[in-house]
C-alpha cells in the first residue's frame, strides 16, 4: 500500500473543503484534498445559486464548485479524486485510509458534509432542482406565487413550511402520520398561519413534471386507506432532515446525537488537537455555502496557527 506524507490533509470538496485549500495553499502549506465520494458537495444537485455574494446574476452550483476548485489549484492544492476509508486520529502523524493508499498528515481538515435525507423515489432525483429542492432557504425565492409542498414533520419541515409563505401562495405539509414531531412553539406559527394547510396521513408516491416543465404535482398514497390520490403543484420540499457523513469518525471525535462534529466556540478545533471541522459537518444550522466557505477559511487559519505553534518544521 503506497505511503505518502503532507503538512495538512482536507476531507471533502464542497465549499469549505475548497475554501480551506484555497488558505492553506496561499499559506504555503501545499494542502493535499480528497475529493471524498460526492466531488463538490450537495451544491452538486443544485441548478441556480443566486445568495452567494459576488455572483450577482447567480451562477449553476457545478460551476461555482469547478471555480472554486481551479482557485485552489493555482496556488499549489494537490487533488486525490478517491474517498477516505478509515481514519485513525489516535496516533500522529494522523493517518488517512484513501482506498489503495495511506496518508499521513499533521494537520487534518474535516470537511466532509452532510446529505438531505430523501425519499427515495426515482421522479425526486431526476427533478431534484427543477421543483424538486431540499433547501427552502436556498431556492424559495424561484417560487414567488406559486403553490408548493414541504414534506415532513418536524421543526425543519414547519421553518421552512413557514419561510416559504414569503414566496408562494399556498403551501401544503404533506405528513405521513396525523401529528407533527416538531416542537410546540414551531407548530402553533405554522397552524397560525394562514398560507399553510397540513395534509395528514400522506406520504408522496411519485412526483410529476419534466426538467424542461419543472414540477406539476404529485401523486400521494393515504397511509391508512392506501387510496392515491393527484395532488396539483409547482414545487416539492423535501424537509426530513439531514445526516453529517460523520461515520468515519465515530468513537475518535466528539459528535452529538445526530452525529454533527463539536467544534469550541468560535473556532473549528475538535476535540483532537490538529483536527478540524468546518461546513456542514459541524453545522446543522445554517448550512450554507458562504457559511461553509466562512468556516473553511476559519479551518485553514486554525490549522496554520497550530502547526506553527506546535510543529513548525
Amino acid at each position: 500500500m503506497a505511503h505518502h506524507s503532507t503538512r495538512v490533509l482536507i476531507l471533502g470538496s464542497g465549499p469549505a473543503g475548497l475554501t480551506a485549500a484555497l488558505y492553506a495553499a496561499r499559506a504555503n502549506l501545499a494542502p493535499l484534498l480528497v475529493d471524498g465520494s460526492n466531488p463538490g458537495g450537495q451544491l452538486t444537485i443544485t441548478t441556480e445559486v443566486e445568495n452567494y455574494p459576488g455572483f450577482e446574476k447567480g451562477v449553476q452550483g457545478p460551476e461555482m464548485m469547478e471555480i472554486f476548485r481551479r482557485q485552489a489549484e493555482r496556488f499549489g492544492t494537490i487533488f486525490d479524486g478517491g474517498h477516505a476509508t478509515e481514519v485513525r486520529l489516535g496516533k500522529w502523524p494522523f493517518e488517512v485510509v484513501v482506498e489503495h493508499q495511506t496518508f499521513s498528515a499533521k494537520a487534518l481538515i474535516i470537511a466532509t458534509g452532510a446529505t438531505a435525507k430523501l425519499l427515495g423515489i426515482d421522479t425526486e432525483k431526476q427533478l431534484m432542482g427543477y421543483g424538486v429542492s431540499a433547501c427552502a432557504t436556498c431556492d424559495g425565492a424561484f417560487f414567488k406565487d406559486k403553490e408548493v409542498v414541504v414534506v415532513g414533520g418536524g421543526d425543519t419541515a414547519m421553518e421552512e413550511a413557514t419561510f416559504l409563505t414569503r414566496f408562494a401562495t399556498k403551501v401544503d405539509v404533506i405528513h405521513r402520520r396525523h401529528e407533527l414531531r416538531a416542537s410546540k412553539i414551531m407548530q402553533e406559527r405554522a397552524r397560525k398561519n394562514p398560507k399553510i394547510r397540513f395534509i395528514w396521513n400522506s406520504a408522496i408516491e411519485t412526483i410529476d413534471g419534466t426538467q424542461k416543465d419543472g414540477v406539476t404535482g404529485v401523486h400521494l398514497k393515504n397511509t391508512e386507506t392506501g387510496a392515491v390520490t393527484h395532488h396539483k403543484t409547482d414545487g416539492v420540499f423535501i424537509a426530513i432532515g439531514h445526516k453529517p457523513n460523520s461515520e468515519l469518525f465515530k468513537g475518535q471525535l466528539d459528535m452529538d446525537e445526530v452525529g454533527y462534529l463539536k467544534t469550541q466556540p468560535g473556532s473549528t478545533y475538535t476535540n483532537i488537537p490538529g483536527v478540524f471541522a468546518a461546513g456542514d459537518i459541524a453545522d446543522s444550522v445554517y448550512r450554507q455555502a458562504v457559511t461553509a466557505a466562512g468556516t473553511g477559511c476559519m479551518a485553514a487559519i486554525d490549522a496554520e496557527r497550530w502547526l506553527e505553534a506546535n510543529h513548525p518544521d
